[in-house]
Formats: C-alpha cells, structure tokens, sequence
C-alpha cells in the first residue's frame, strides 16, 4: 500500500469545499446568495466564506476533507486520495426517503406547572410572563418527566407543534407530528406590522424579559420561534407566519450570535430584503438572548441603561 506523504495531506486539507465541489462535484451546488451555496444533496448544508456548516446534523468544517469524512463517511485515505485526484469515481449519493407526514399527538400533561415554573424562572425569565404562557395555553409541563412543554397552533386555534424542554437535564426535541410552520409564537394584535424572530422558545421570553426590564410593554410585540434554523431554504415557521400575518413589514432578527445563527441571519434578510425591513439584532453579549438575559441581570442597575435595541 502506497504511503500518503505529510505534502499530501497538507494539500488535501487546503482544499475548501466550494472549490472540490466546482471541479469535482459540480451538479450539486446551489447558489444562495451572494457568497452563500448550499448543495443539492443537502439543502441545510450552507457553504460560506471558505467554510460549510450542515445545520440539520450539527456539523461542519472548514475543507473538502472535513466534509469527505464527515457528511460523506469517506476513510480518511481515500478521501485525501480523491482530493490530489488518485481516485476520480463518483461520490456515492445518498437519496433522502420519503417520509409519510404523521398526525401531531398532544402529549398528555399534567395540572402542575412548579416545575416547570422553577426552570424558567431559573433561566431569569420574568414570572409573569411564565404564567402568562401558561395561562394562554402556550406552555405546560408534562406528566412524563415534568418536562416544559411549548405549544403553537395554526390560525384556526388547533395545536400543531410542540417543543419539549427537559427541566432536569439537557434533553430537548419536538413532540411526535409536530409541523414546524406552526410553531411557538405570541402575537398580541390581529393585524401585526413587526415581529421578533428567534431560534428557540427560552430566547424568544428571555427577549420580552428584558423588554419588561428595560420598562417597555412585552404585550404589545410579536415574537416567533424558528424551531431551529434550518438550511437555505426560508425557515418554514417564518414564511408560514408571513402567509398568515399579511401585514407585517418589519422582521427583526434576534438569532444566536455564532457562525450558524449569524449565516442564518443574513441567508433570511437576503430572502427576505426586497419585501420587508430586516433588522439583525443578535444578542449584544453572549451566544443567545437567555445568555444575555442572566449576563443583564447579573450587572448592576446603574449599567443596565438599555436592555433591547429595537
């Protein structure tokens, strides 16, 4: 067996993606925008600035090789191989299945809420809003596991997704049937003309949280939950609520402030730019707005002169 030199796998590993897929790959790149490709293959696989993140796996890397070993299952001999051109077979394509759509299944919940409560309240989310949720149906905590439960429904009232939140450990995931264009949101006025947009439900209260704290009214915005950011493709929570709240003209982006959420950001405003005013509003300090959130509270009051920027 032919010894792979240091010089080889040096010139395997400076390879980005974007080139290897031009050269070697071509039919399976998609121009987002700008300097944004995804691949045919993968739609949430985004290509970057000489770096790719596979959103849907969690997963990502800065070359050609990464992404042979890790999104391919290619050894990593042959994927240096096929890189300096020894190898010039096809990549093995993997072709989705098809799933049939399942019918959501509201899990079965119980008529205590402490739990629940005692977690969020933890996270330094205001206590009213907590029960305001509650009260309005938008949160509960289940029976199993005394997990929080966040519920979003379609236009008609009906329930259509869940998000479940374990309150004793990391755990986290959606309930079974759960249709992610209906997902978390508080809308206070039939008629909406803005909306805050956020990755997860914890952000999305930590956010009016701070409005509370900063001495505005949180009742008086809009707010949606992505339920994770998806690929290229415009996250299917948004373009649903932007169906069903035709009146919007403002979407204000509050999205994590790392690689992903800030690629996310700006693959939505460019989709979005020639419609809407789009404001990229990532959390000032920390990665998410529940980070900042308890980075605000830890400071003293006289520092804290401007909780959100709008």
């Amino acid at each position: 067996m032919q010894i792979i030199s240091k010089e080889d796998v040096q010139r395997a590993r400076e390879m980005d993606l974007l080139t290897y897929l031009t050269y070697y790959d071509p039919g399976n790149i998609r121009h987002v925008s700008g300097n944004v490709y995804s691949t045919v293959e993968h739609d949430s696989l985004i290509i970057n600035n000489g770096k790719w993140c596979w959103f849907s796996q969690g997963i990502g890397g800065r070359s050609a090789l990464d992404y042979l070993i890790k999104v391919k299952g290619i050894p990593f001999r042959d994927a240096v191989e096929r890189i300096i051109g020894n190898i010039s077979e096809p990549l093995p394509q993997v072709i989705p299945k098809a799933s049939p759509p399942k019918e959501f299944v509201f899990p079965e919940v119980s008529r205590e809420t402490t739990q629940v409560t005692t977690y969020l309240t933890k996270r330094g989310i205001d206590p009213e809003i907590i029960q305001w949720c509650i009260d309005h149906k938008l949160l509960y905590e289940t029976a199993k596991y005394s997990n929080a439960l966040f519920v979003g429904y379609d236009m008609t009232g009906k329930p259509r997704y869940g998000a479940v939140r374990a309150t004793l450990s990391d755990f986290k995931g959606d309930v079974k049937g759960s249709d992610k264009r209906f997902s978390f949101k508080i809308v206070r006025a039939d008629s909406p003309r803005k909306v805050h947009v956020f990755e997860s439900v914890p952000d999305l209260l930590s956010y009016a949280t701070l409005i509370k704290l900063n001495g505005g009214n949180w009742k008086k915005e809009s707010y949606l939950s992505l339920a994770g950011i998806g690929g290229s493709a415009l996250p299917k929570a948004l373009e649903q609520f932007l169906k069903d709240y035709p009146d919007i003209s403002h979407v204000y982006l509050h999205l994590d402030n790392d690689e992903p959420g800030l690629m996310a950001a700006k693959n939505i405003s460019d989709k979005l730019k020639d419609r809407y005013v789009v404001k990229n509003r990532p959390p000032p300090e920390g990665k998410d707005y529940n980070d900042y959130l308890k980075i605000f509270k830890s400071k003293p009051k006289t520092k804290n002169k401007e909780a959100v920027k709008k």
